[in-house]
């Protein structure tokens, strides 16, 4: 387990009355977008990020995207923050990707969508990281979320309302909703603007919190949260 939490929490990743579709269709196995990187020599895997994004700010710009239905439409669910996904880190700064990937399942991808409501960033996940780290995707599914699914997460409408809302209030929301998570591990990012993208939390080997090599946005930068509720 990632955290030691006083009470489990709902694997669900703020996914509010989650909705799977009777129906999932697989979508195909992406074209690398760059080389293949085995998790050996430079690229072994030396930590983890666990990537989270906020939907609200997604979907602000692709409701109407059909690809994007599962996650913005509202038909599946209301969700906050969705698991974008866990990437291997590499020793020498170059990480594992595209390693040997089967297809997933329609059942593996049901059983991870309200984590991450997209088969399409699901597959691609699996495809791109997963695939350096386990040998099945649904052996990937399950330990990223089993990771997420280990946290909880602040009320982010309230935060959203604080006045002068920065960075280091969403750290420091976090450290105090999960027992056991560093400050120094959580990188935030964000767009020009400063609206919230994405909370990035970095992990050792063994899964346990480590300070981030890159800390994204600074503790005292301004922090605008878009929110749908």
């Amino acid at each position: 387990m990632l955290l030691a939490l006083a009470s489990p929490a709902p694997a669900v990743a703020q996914a509010w009355q989650c909705r799977v579709p009777r129906v999932v269709a697989v979508p195909p196995l992406p074209a690398p977008d760059g080389p293949q990187r085995l998790a050996t020599g430079a690229s072994a895997i030396s930590g983890y990020t666990l990537a989270l994004s906020w939907s609200p700010e997604f979907c602000r710009d692709h409701r109407s995207d059909p690809a994007s239905a599962t996650q913005c439409s509202g038909r599946s669910g209301r969700f906050g923050f969705i698991l974008h996904g866990l990437w291997p880190e590499g020793t020498g700064g170059q990480w594992p990707q595209w390693c040997a990937a089967s297809q997933p399942s329609a059942e593996a991808l049901r059983g991870a969508l309200c984590i991450t409501p997209s088969p399409t960033l699901l597959v691609h996940e699996w495809a791109k990281h997963g695939s350096c780290m386990a040998k099945r995707p649904e052996d990937y599914f399950a330990k990223a979320s089993s990771l997420t699914g280990a946290l909880q997460f602040p009320d982010m409408a309230r935060l959203s309302r604080k006045d002068a809302l920065t960075a280091g209030d969403l750290r420091a929301a976090m450290v105090a909703a999960n027992p056991g998570l560093r400050h120094s591990a959580i990188r935030v990012q964000a767009s020009a603007g400063g609206w919230l993208q994405e909370m990035h939390l970095c992990l050792s080997a063994s899964f346990h919190p480590d300070p981030c090599s890159r800390p994204g946005r600074p503790d005292g930068a301004p922090l605008k949260v878009w929110r749908s509720f």
